[in-house]
């Protein structure tokens, strides 16, 4: 049977800490290889935060890899081309080679996996099916949709999501005569949010099909075999990117409490990736999706900002084109300072990115630049504001955009990450805050094609 942690008390993170420990985990000193694996339409910026976390408890950060798959969406139908998108066989041979990277480089005999959402199918094929069972320790799978978003065969049936498809019952067949869900001698780890995560829902609401069961359940991530973990009100992201899901990430690895705070370096060194957005070459009209190839010729700006108006303190501090890599950086910054990054490349709005302080140093921010959309185009400016590694809940949140409480957009239940303003107004300070975390901006014209990015760090 899993051993399944219920964790509805208000002190959290301690049972957290308990539930987790597991008398076989490395000793901390080892330090093993972690290798962390985004999800669906993600990029490997999004653990920065965690990263940070592990750094900060002591963990080498040259033993600390998140991999960048080039075209991070799931095909509708697996077994069927689709541009810009990966089948689950893609998927898992770009993991197998990141991990065959990480092991040859560190020279470690095994690593740790943690994956987000679709990561862990990923993480999951290559155990069971590519040979990850020999080089794995430890997988970790943070709001995996291990039994699918929904499980109807009449709903996109080829599509890995689909709990009725051939790709989840190969993986969710039993493996012994005690019926375990998981594969190999791996120590396998499951977090999921009690009822909280918009692809564990049995209704069909985020997937467009409200009032229709999904044949899923809040325990959907849940797998016979592993340490299940639950924590009250984490949203989808949250199970991989919350302080509370590092927690029981770094005492299942290593047996022992962590501290969640991030410590402050002296130097801080800030690099990363530009990268674009891909238009279908046989269906243009389809729109644009996310990818994570580079887009060489990109420029970026960085600026030293005021941090109750948003407006520049002079010059730029710097100043680059990326080339065909797409590969910024690095800039010695202030980890106390506000910055704003300013992107410019053909065929995209000028982006102003503003963001909170960085306490330590990142290989990890990657900065897209945005289209206007032709409904914005007559607007006197578009503001939007992004949170990557959760969701804006006004039911359980403290949020503000620009005044407006609870932000446009947002909805009760964690199913939306973002929220969109058309500013009025001449050019001015706008503001952006959730639960402490506060973001200052400048607007800018629409009419000059920029656009104003306010994104969360935590």
């Amino acid at each position: 049977m899993p051993r399944r942690r219920e964790l509805l008390a208000a002190t959290t993170t301690t049972l957290l800490l308990a539930a987790c420990a597991t008398p076989t985990s490395p000793r901390m000193q080892e330090m093993p290889p972690i290798v962390f694996v985004h999800g669906n339409g993600d990029s490997a910026s999004i653990w920065q935060s965690t990263l940070w976390r592990f750094e900060s408890n002591g963990w080498p950060r040259e033993r600390l890899h998140a991999i960048d798959v080039p075209y991070p969406l799931a095909r509708e139908d697996d077994a069927r081309a689709q541009p810009g998108r990966t089948s689950t066989a893609e998927h898992m041979a770009f993991l197998r080679d990141e991990v065959q990277k990480v092991l040859q480089a560190t020279g470690a005999r095994q690593v740790v996996l943690v994956a987000n959402s679709r990561g862990g199918y990923a993480v999951r094929n290559y155990i069971q099916n590519g040979g990850g069972d020999r080089v794995v320790s430890h997988a970790i799978l943070g709001g995996t949709p291990n039994h699918g978003v929904w499980s109807l065969p009449d709903y996109l049936p080829g599509s890995e999501f689909n709990g009725t498809g051939p790709f989840l019952k190969a993986l969710n067949a039993p493996k012994n005569t005690a019926g375990d869900e998981v594969a190999g001698p791996v120590k396998w780890m499951t977090i999921r949010s009690d009822s909280n995560d918009k692809f564990a829902q049995p209704d069909g609401v985020w997937i467009g099909r409200r009032g229709q069961p999904t044949n899923v359940t809040f325990a959907g991530p849940e797998l016979k075999g592993a340490t299940n973990v639950v924590i009250p009100r984490i949203d989808h992201r949250e199970t991989s990117f919350s302080p509370a899901a590092f927690e029981a990430m770094h005492r299942f690895i290593t047996g022992r409490a962590p501290s969640a705070a991030i410590t402050p370096e002296a130097l801080v060194s800030l690099s990363g990736k530009i990268t674009g957005l891909g238009v279908s070459s046989t269906d243009p009209a389809s729109g644009s999706f996310s990818n994570n190839l580079p887009l060489p010729g990109a420029r970026l700006e960085v600026f030293a900002i005021d941090p109750a108006t948003g407006g520049r303190r002079g010059a730029p501090v710097h100043v680059q084109t990326v080339g065909a890599d797409g590969r910024w950086g690095p800039f010695r910054a202030d980890g106390r300072e506000r910055y704003e990054f300013v992107v410019t490349a053909p065929g995209y709005a000028t982006t102003h990115v503003y963001r909170s302080p960085f306490p330590r140093s990142t290989a990890l921010l990657n900065l897209r630049p945005e289209r206007i959309a032709e409904t914005d185009k007559a607007a006197p400016a578009l503001a939007i504001l992004n949170r990557p590694r959760g969701y804006l809940d006004p039911t359980r949140d403290r949020m503000a955009f620009d005044g407006q409480t609870p932000p446009p957009g947002a909805l009760p239940g964690a199913g939306v990450s973002s929220s969109r303003l058309r500013p009025a107004g001449a050019p001015r300070t706008i503001a952006a805050e959730f639960n402490g975390e506060r973001v200052v901006g400048r607007t800018w014209p629409v009419a000059e094609n920029r656009v104003t990015v306010l994104e969360l760090t935590y």
